[in-house]
């Protein structure tokens, strides 16, 4: 959908606003806004969190501090913004009365502000842009905008009326593209409660629906198909702990990429740019990785793992990853890397509701039984949630791309009718 422009413009003076409509006033903020600055007790006036969709009730997940007593007050109709650039976006008109961080700025709009206007308008990416360009700080990515160089930013202000014609028209559209990008993200939730039920399901049901099933005798597991077993790990695979990257060790005759935690996340191996380390070559068989190893990350909530599907050089690996490798030609890795896919999404690998992977000792995880079916049946079952993973994965990116789309239509749409590069007079 497409909308005119209006039908005279002026040169603002003000870079982040270009031109602007003939009969827009601009000035700067501290003309239309008065700073808030009375200190209050959150005993007085309920904490609030300032987050990117706006004012709420203090999240749980919010830094809490001692100090309750040393707060900001915040009136309904407030505008609250996170002076901290890295909270970009963070700011909203407060629907409640309430109190903030003294991180914040609060600001009180005059009369002829319209607030649900403002909402829009200060919360607009080229305006978040520039109050942050005015901030001060003694480190490159991270400053503050105190209000004393928020309130010289100008603004392009249109009259009342059309304020409110503007906050309509964004009020009813954002609602609509907020819906659809709601949908998406239901889609994507959808798609990965499927993933995982069809990948549980697989590695410990199997692919024949008409299996007689037996108790596994392992609590976590349940029943599998009779003719399966769970021996341990060890038996099964080496287990091997990497070594750490040693300063003294960056030189030398035997030089080999080196494998860290961060290069290995779930089924992706990065082998792109990566440090090397002098390993021996009678160190080879221990500290290096070959096509068909399987790496366990100990890092992250449940830990990562990924196969060794292509090798470039001989690569060394980190202490923090584990390298488990087929003892013998029944064991098919694949498998056994969607087995840990489910193990580490329904808790296998957390005691007393801690995870244990991100600490797990290789004694640890050579005592786990997982299930094992014959190798026809793991290169088959690998082989299905191969294709199967893949289809929802490219749904998965699909939906996620639509829904940066929109978020790119929403965030264009605001912007250009808050700077007046859009008339929506009539349309709104």
């Amino acid at each position: 959908m497409s909308f005119p422009r209006y039908e005279r413009y002026k040169e603002s003076g003000v870079e982040w606003l270009g031109e602007v409509p003939g009969h827009w006033d601009v000035k700067r903020i501290g003309y239309y806004f008065n700073e808030r600055r009375e200190k209050v007790s959150d005993k007085d006036y309920p904490a609030l969190s300032v987050t990117k969709n706006g004012i709420v009730p203090q999240l749980d997940t919010a830094a809490k501090t001692d100090d309750g007593d040393n707060r900001k007050k915040v009136c309904k109709g407030d505008f609250v913004i996170n002076s901290r650039s890295d909270r970009k976006g963070s700011s909203g008109v407060s629907d409640r009365d309430g109190s903030v961080s003294l991180i914040c700025t609060v600001i009180r709009p005059q009369e002829q502000v319209y607030t649900p206007f403002v909402h829009h308008l200060l919360r607009c990416q080229p305006f978040q842009e520039e109050f942050y360009r005015n901030g001060k700080g003694i480190v490159a990515d991270l400053w503050s905008t105190n209000y004393s160089e928020m309130r010289n930013i100008h603004l392009g202000m249109p009259p009342i009326s059309e304020q409110q014609a503007i906050a309509v028209f964004l009020d009813r559209e954002t609602a609509k593209i907020d819906a659809l990008i709601a949908e998406q993200q239901r889609l994507i939730a959808l798609l990965a409660e499927k993933r995982q039920a069809t990948i549980s399901h697989a590695v410990t049901k199997g692919l024949n629906p008409d299996a007689p099933m037996k108790d596994s005798g392992v609590e976590w597991l349940g029943v599998m198909p009779e003719h399966w077993v769970t021996p341990t790990l060890n038996s099964r695979y080496s287990i091997e702990l990497g070594k750490m990257l040693d300063e003294k060790r960056i030189t030398g005759t035997h030089l080999v990429p080196y494998l860290r935690n961060i290069d290995v996340q779930w089924d992706s191996i990065n082998y792109e740019e990566l440090p090397e380390m002098d390993i021996q070559e009678v160190e080879f068989p221990r500290y290096t990785v070959q096509k068909g190893d399987l790496l366990i990350c100990e890092g992250g909530e449940v830990g990562r793992a990924a196969m060794v599907a292509d090798l470039v050089g001989i690569c060394g690996f980190q202490k923090a990853l584990h390298r488990v490798r087929p003892r013998d030609a029944s064991e098919h890795t694949r498998f056994l890397f969607y087995t840990f896919v489910w193990a580490a999404a329904t808790g296998v690998f957390k005691v007393g509701g801690t995870s244990t992977i991100a600490h797990l000792t290789g004694e640890q995880l050579r005592r786990y039984r997982f299930p094992k079916p014959t190798y026809v049946e793991q290169t088959a079952i690998a082989a299905f949630l191969d294709i199967y993973t893949t289809s929802l994965d490219t749904l998965t990116t699909e939906a996620q791309r639509a829904i940066t789309l929109l978020q790119e239509r929403r965030s264009a749409l605001i912007s250009a009718a808050v700077t007046g590069k859009i008339n929506l007079q009539g349309v709104a």
